[in-house]
């Protein structure tokens, strides 16, 4: 499911319009993306935990030459369910 999909989801089944769904969708994840920026983690009971995890510089290789290129280091936003899945 995309975000559109996930919009029009929202929408036909609660009484906001579309446009009234995708400005939430949009606040929403633009909110998550200024907490994990500042390092904290998205709780959302029920569903799941975004954080943020630092991963080290590694050295990896070219596929197509087989040359060793050094991976810089960065940051990942990890996610964490805690649902079950019937």
């Amino acid at each position: 499911m995309n975000k559109s999909q996930l919009v029009n989801a929202i929408a036909e089944t609660s009484t906001a319009s579309r446009s009234e769904v995708k400005k939430i969708v949009d606040s929403l994840f633009s909110i998550a993306e200024e907490t994990l920026n500042k390092g904290e983690k998205v709780v959302i009971s029920g569903f799941g935990v975004f954080s943020v995890a630092e991963v080290s510089e590694r050295i990896g290789r070219n596929p197509r030459t087989g040359e060793k290129v050094k991976i810089a280091a960065r940051r990942n936003v990890r996610f964490r369910s805690n649902m079950d899945i019937k």
